[in-house]
C-alpha cells in the first residue's frame, strides 16, 4: 500500500490522474473501473483536460462503474449513469459500447450481476479501479461486514450512508434509495491496481483505519492492505489521524525518478 499525501484535493487528484493517463498511454485498450460521488470529480476534470489539450485517447478504453442505485432510471438526475455521462464520458472520445454501468431498473438483479462479472472477465479484468471511501470505510457500496470474497450483487445501504448521500437529494433522506447494485470486494481486489481518493477531515478516521488499523470486515477498505498494488491519494486534512504520516511523506518524496508516476 502506497500513501501519497498532497496539500489539497486538487493536487492529489491531479497526481492520481497522472497514474491513469500513464496507463492509457502504455495500454490504449485499458480497462478502468470508475467511481461516482464528489470525490473523483477533480480527477475526471483533469482527465478531460488531458484529452482535450494533450490528446489523451479514450477510443479503445473500456470502463466499468462500481455501483448504481436500485430504482433510479438512467435518466434520473441522481443516477450514476447520468453522473458519469455529464461529468466524464460526454467530454472524452470513449465509445458508448465500451461503457458499463449497473442498471438500477433491471428486472432480474441476480442474473444482471452474474453477467456484469462475466463482462469484466471477458474484457481482460480491470487494470485500475478508482475508489472513493465512505466515512465508515465502505468502498463501492460494500457496507461494513461485507464479505471480502463478495462479488457484484445487491446491497442494502446503511442509515449512515443514506444520511451522507442525502445531500445529493436536496437533503431529503426519504428520497435516497435504500438498495443498490455494487461490485463486491472480491471484484475490487481482482483489479491490478486500486487507486483510492480521500479528502477532508470527515474521512480522516476512515483513512487511518484503512491504512493503520486491523484488517476487518467492519472497515471494508482495510482489505486494501492485502492488495499488491494499492495507491491511496489523500489531502492533508484526510491524513490528520495517521500515526506514521512523516514516514509516508519520506517514502514518497524519496522515490527514484523512474518510479514517480508508476
Amino acid at each position: 500500500m502506497e500513501i501519497i499525501i498532497k496539500q489539497d484535493s486538487r493536487e492529489a487528484s491531479h497526481a492520481a490522474a497522472g497514474v491513469v493517463a500513464r496507463l492509457i498511454h502504455e495500454k490504449p485498450n485499458a480497462v478502468i473501473g470508475l467511481a461516482t460521488g464528489s470525490t473523483p470529480l477533480v480527477l475526471y476534470r483533469e482527465l478531460i483536460r488531458k484529452h482535450k489539450e494533450e490528446g489523451l485517447d479514450f477510443s479503445r478504453v473500456t470502463t466499468f462503474n462500481l455501483d448504481e442505485y436500485i430504482g433510479l432510471e438512467k435518466e434520473h438526475e441522481q443516477s450514476y449513469h447520468t453522473f458519469m455521462w455529464e461529468n466524464l464520458f460526454s467530454q472524452i472520445n470513449i465509445k458508448a459500447e465500451n461503457v458499463h454501468i449497473p442498471d438500477g431498473m433491471v428486472a432480474d438483479v441476480s442474473a444482471f450481476c452474474t453477467e456484469y462479472e462475466r463482462k469484466i472477465v471477458a474484457a481482460g479484468g480491470i487494470d485500475i479501479q478508482v475508489l472513493g471511501i465512505g466515512s465508515d470505510g465502505h468502498i463501492g457500496f460494500n457496507e461494513y461486514t461485507s464479505s471480502f470474497a463478495s462479488r457484484t450483487r445487491i446491497k442494502t445501504l446503511t442509515q449512515r450512508t443514506v444520511k451522507d448521500n442525502a445531500r445529493f437529494f436536496g437533503g431529503d433522506k426519504s428520497k435516497v434509495p435504500h438498495h443498490c447494485i455494487t461490485m463486491g470486494i472480491g471484484t475490487i481486489m481482482d483489479a491490478r491496481m486500486n487507486l483510492l481518493l480521500a479528502f477532508g477531515e470527515g474521512k480522516a478516521k476512515a483513512v487511518a483505519d484503512t491504512i493503520e488499523g486491523p484488517v476487518a470486515a467492519i472497515v471494508p477498505s482495510s482489505i486494501l492492505q492485502h492488495h499488491p498494488n494499492a495507491k491511496l491519494f489523500v489531502d492533508e486534512a484526510a491524513a490528520t489521524q495517521l500515526k506514521l504520516v512523516d514516514y509516508y511523506r519520506w517514502v514518497y518524496e524519496g522515490k527514484p525518478e523512474w518510479q514517480k508516476d508508476a
